[in-house]
């Protein structure tokens, strides 16, 4: 917990580093940031906080459609979990929940929408997310890259969309971020195995 509000926080400038802002605030580890192709709102994965247990919290994709919007930590996390240091000095309902809770501990760096028509109609209606994968977790997980599909901006499905990354406890790669290219083709790069597929 810091004075400081640029901490945990999104912010933003023009391209000159004038008129800085702050955007977002209660954003833990966001690394992943795109901007949804229709709507021009900006979406974000967020690392959560470790060393609750294996299985909670969960990661977080969370969408910013507005300038001022706090999204919970470090008072609460996933929209429903109270910190257990600093949990009691604010309660779960003031902040933003995600739009999708992802797998606790994968750590969901980059991530793209699905705009190419080479896809099925299905997944144009979705976000991929490079999961890097756990590092504190008994049994990892991750490793993959995952589809959160869509009607709205509501999430209805969150699944595997490429994986083969562990195989049993043992790391073959990690995904870090994910790039459509204007013929549909996707970029995905790994810096454990240091290359892109």
């Amino acid at each position: 917990l810091e004075d400081d509000e640029r901490f945990a926080s999104i912010m933003r400038m023009n391209p000159d580093g004038s008129e800085l802002e702050l955007f977002a605030s209660g954003v833990r580890n966001a690394v992943g940031l795109a901007w949804h192709p229709e709507t021009k709102e900006l979406w974000f994965t967020d690392n959560g906080r470790d060393w609750l247990g294996d299985n909670k919290p969960n990661d977080e994709l969370n969408r910013a459609p507005e300038k001022g919007m706090h999204f919970g930590f470090p008072f609460c996390h996933n929209g429903e979990l109270p910190d257990p240091k600093f949990g009691d000095q604010r309660d779960c309902s003031e902040f933003e929940p995600p739009v999708q809770k992802l797998l606790p501990h994968i750590a969901p760096l980059g991530l793209t929408f699905i705009e190419n028509d080479v896809f099925p109609e299905k997944y144009r209606k979705s976000v991929l997310i490079a999961e890097h994968g756990s590092w504190n977790r008994t049994t990892p997980i991750g490793y993959r890259i995952s589809r959160v599909e869509f009607e709205g901006n509501k999430a209805v499905k969150y699944e595997a969309f490429a994986d083969g990354w562990l195989k049993g406890a043992k790391r073959l790669g990690r995904p870090v971020d994910v790039l459509e290219l204007a013929d549909g083709s996707l970029l995905v790069s790994d810096d454990y195995a240091d290359c892109i597929y």
